[in-house]
């Protein structure tokens, strides 16, 4: 079987649509539908059916597209132990990252890499609307993720998945608020503050989820924003508490004092997620060396932010 059509099959499975496809690959649809359709008859089995006004693909089709998963594997650590081989790490790495991510951690990274002549990282952002990270490594070497665990899509898709780091996540209060004088706080304490939160469905939006399963109480949310910076803001004013991460959020004199929470699990991971190929090259892993390091200086409390 054609290397480059088993390579359009492992693309569909990840995109969803021919036309993603072929945006992606710099093809037209039906070039890409006629690669599909030859690579199918010379598998002898139907790897694609139809699903709505588009296609998708059938159990043989999923297996094969696993198949080309595998063998790009193959090709990218034998070009990797090569060039390991032959010289230092050397070329372009695509890096997405979160915005607390990118605080934390890409600065420190690019750093350590310049020692590293002939690498280069192309960085990129996304704010937290992102609703699964995995639709995004078809497009970067390293995309950074925050989550409670593993999800199932990760794991559908065969990524590999580096756990960075762990980061708790705190109720962030004004400066002369009464639960100041406390070391910790519950659910209790505050579920009937008014709340700073943020959309439905980002991630810290399940903290305040776990406050009201715990009370029974519904949470008074006065405001919502996307953005950590507008929540620190209208806390520091006094207009409500909120759920903020512990080491990107400004505290001391800005008027912002922060609290960890019990009783619910008020922590995030941070990953790297990556196509099993893309982790085999010698660059991508000193560029996910660098990270790791830098991840647990942030852990450590060592690197001021």
């Amino acid at each position: 079987m054609d290397i480059h059509r088993l390579e359009l099959l492992r693309e569909l499975a990840d995109r969803g649509s021919v036309t993603a496809v072929a945006a992606a690959t710099r093809r037209t649809p039906s070039a890409v539908s006629q690669q599909l359709k030859q690579l199918e008859r010379e598998a002898g089995i139907p790897l694609t059916e139809r699903a709505g006004r588009g296609i998708a693909l059938t159990a043989a089709g999923r297996k094969l597209a696993q198949t080309a998963t595998e063998v790009a594997t193959a090709i990218e650590r034998a070009e990797a132990l090569w060039d390991e081989y032959q010289s230092t790490p050397q070329g372009e790495v695509s890096l997405l990252v979160f915005p607390t991510a990118g605080r934390m951690l890409v600065p420190g990274m690019l750093r350590a890499i310049t020692d590293t002549p002939g690498l280069s990282v192309i960085c990129s952002d996304r704010d937290s609307t992102v609703s699964d990270y995995s639709d995004l490594t078809p497009d970067f070497d390293i995309v950074l993720a925050d989550s409670a665990g593993v999800t199932p899509s990760w794991r559908e898709r065969g990524l590999l998945v580096i756990p960075l780091m762990r980061e708790r996540l705190d109720v962030a209060m004004p400066a002369a608020h009464p639960l100041t004088a406390k070391r910790t706080v519950t659910p209790d304490d505050v579920i009937d503050e008014p709340w700073i939160g943020v959309p439905d469905g980002y991630p810290y939006d399940g903290i305040l989820k776990q406050i009201e399963a715990v009370t029974g109480r519904p949470a008074r949310v006065v405001q919502r924003f996307a953005d950590n910076g507008i929540v620190e803001a209208m806390i520091a004013a006094g207009l409500g508490i909120g759920i903020l991460p512990r080491f990107t959020t400004h505290t001391g004199d800005t008027g912002i004092v922060t609290r960890p929470l019990t009783e619910v699990r008020a922590t995030r991971i941070i990953s790297a997620l990556m196509r099993p190929d893309r982790a085999e090259r010698h660059s991508v892993r000193r560029v996910l060396d660098a990270l790791r390091e830098q991840a647990a200086k942030v852990e450590a409390g060592s690197t001021p932010l």
